[in-house]
């Protein structure tokens, strides 16, 4: 038996016993290691150094400081009084609100968990005030807030571009019009349900007048500047995907402190907590991928499932949907960014000989994983929305099929028109 095979049958079994991920690699892999002899044992531990010693992961934690400094900071208020200003007057205003509210602000924190709480909070229990069903508001909330993975910068999308070797910045760059269309089309989702259910406009909000947008505007700049000088950073070339982590942080800190003075040393100390628990449950699943991830490469699985999936087909559009198949059930049992790790060292040797672009699966596959937030048993934004509106995770899973389905159909958009995710990152002179 292969070193792989005894290594995914430990795999599976630790799983079933409930298991973290972590620890299910890493004790699969040193089964395998002490079974078969083939490689010495102090690998275990050269690998899991490997896996922590990676310089980009440091913007994962710190765009987590920043988003939970701007939740506590007011700015996701300020943000979201924008918003409402623009859309509260259709039918749904709040839901549409709530939606577009969380794609502005996962262009300042790359998490899809952070995004629901940020939001959710604010917004559910306001459309539940104005008579929308605590479903409804749910629904819209968890799935607003898998945009947090889509729209840059991206936790999902760093990790991706490490392993993958492509750049962070060209991921970030390739899914800004994905995440646009992808907010339009659930934002588009939640007005034909509110008009179907007889959810009218937000009463709270005046009719649209250019004076009164531009009033609260300026009330908001320093508010509405951030996602400026935090991709601003990026993309300019100013900054490094860290550096812009930590231009957020210190931004959010700012504006929290002198601006909005809503900050808190007891928020500044949540926010860092908030981070360090994020940081530190990322580094060990990727030490422990990075372990099972030599075993692999040992063996040359990820050219042999290569090999074996040219054999049935060659056309790279069969072969990506069927990786996206893959990924929506991976997306039912495993956490995102432990389904990016596993999956992508086996997936690049495929994209390598069918010539197609990594960026471009690199988008499809984050928004393969922003379905398998939304659905259950794993489907983390569900659990944070039913915590906010008291609704069973099983009723709200009902709920969101519709977002599912528009989610899916903006993904088959992106896999067969790749200009989507590579226009950008041409225009600013990324070659590929």
């Amino acid at each position: 038996m292969s070193l792989v095979s005894i290594a995914l049958i430990a795999m599976f079994g630790l799983f079933l016993l409930g298991l973290p991920i972590y620890a299910a690699l890493i004790i699969a892999a040193s089964i395998a290691l002490l079974i078969s002899d083939i490689l010495p044992l102090s690998v275990i531990q050269s690998s899991l150094f490997d896996g922590l010693n990676i310089f980009p992961l440091l913007a994962i934690p710190c765009f987590i400081v920043a988003g939970g400094l701007m939740e506590r900071g007011n700015i996701t208020q300020e943000i979201i009084n924008v918003v409402r200003l623009l859309v509260g007057r259709l039918y749904g205003g709040i839901g549409i609100t709530t939606i577009l509210a969380c794609a502005v602000f996962a262009s300042i924190t790359g998490s899809a968990a952070s995004t629901v709480a940020a939001v959710g909070a604010i917004m559910i229990p306001a459309m539940i005030r104005n008579n929308y069903s605590p479903r409804y508001a749910g629904a819209a909330a968890a799935t607003g807030g898998t945009i947090g993975i889509l729209i840059p910068p991206s936790n999902p999308m760093i990790l991706y571009a490490i392993i993958a070797n492509v750049s962070i910045t060209g991921m970030f760059a390739g899914g800004f019009l994905p995440g646009f269309i992808m907010a339009a089309a659930l934002a588009f989702t939640a007005w034909l349900l509110a008009r179907r259910n007889g959810y009218k406009a937000d009463e709270s909000v005046a009719d649209f007048s250019l004076k009164e947008f531009f009033k609260v505007c300026r009330q908001s700049f320093f508010s509405l500047a951030t996602v400026l000088v935090v991709l601003g950073s990026l993309y300019s070339g100013m900054a490094t995907p860290v550096e812009a982590s930590i231009v957020a942080v210190l931004w959010a800190l700012f504006v929290g402190f002198v601006v909005n003075r809503a900050l808190t040393l007891r928020a500044v100390y949540e926010a860092l907590m908030d981070g360090v628990m994020i940081c530190g449950s990322i580094t060990i699943i990727v030490g422990a991928s990075t372990l099972f991830g030599k075993i692999l490469t040992y063996e040359e699985a990820p050219m042999r499932l290569a090999a074996y999936l040219i054999e049935i087909t060659t056309n790279k559009y069969a072969i990506m949907l069927l990786f996206v198949a893959l990924l929506y059930v991976l997306g039912m049992f495993m956490e995102t960014l432990a389904t990016v790790i596993l999956v992508t060292p086996v997936i690049v040797p495929v994209l390598a000989q069918l010539h197609i672009n990594p960026i471009h699966f690199g988008i499809i596959m984050v928004i393969a994983n922003e379905v398998g937030l939304l659905t259950p048993p794993m489907g983390v934004n569900l659990f944070v929305a039913s915590r906010l509106t008291g609704v069973s995770v099983e009723r709200l899973s009902i709920s969101v099929l519709p977002y599912i389905l528009a989610m899916t159909l903006v993904l088959l958009l992106v896999v067969f028109c790749e200009p989507i995710t590579t226009i950008v990152p041409e225009l600013l002179g990324f070659k590929f």
